[in-house]
């Protein structure tokens, strides 16, 4: 298992588009992804699920911890980090 914790730079935060981004991302991948919304543990989020991912309503400035678990985990976390620092 990997983790990595970054902050959303994307001024619009996490919504439709840069959500449904990050989900085809991360289905590419075979490990399970979980995301946690600033580092609030006890409610974690599937990374794979759009329906998911859209709950957790993380805007700018908000803090993601995501964490991959699986044989591609090293480089799913790469890919992910990747494309939140971008922008999306």
């Amino acid at each position: 298992m990997q983790k990595i914790t970054i902050t959303i730079n994307n001024k619009e935060g996490l919504h439709a588009r840069p959500a449904s981004l990050f989900v085809n991302m991360a289905t590419s991948f075979k490990s399970n992804i979980t995301l946690v919304k600033n580092e609030n543990y006890s409610k974690e989020y599937a990374g794979k699920s759009i329906l998911s991912v859209m709950t957790m309503a993380a805007g700018a400035g908000d803090t993601l911890t995501i964490i991959a678990d699986g044989e591609d985990e090293a480089v799913a976390i790469e890919g992910l980090k990747t494309l939140i620092e971008t922008g999306f």
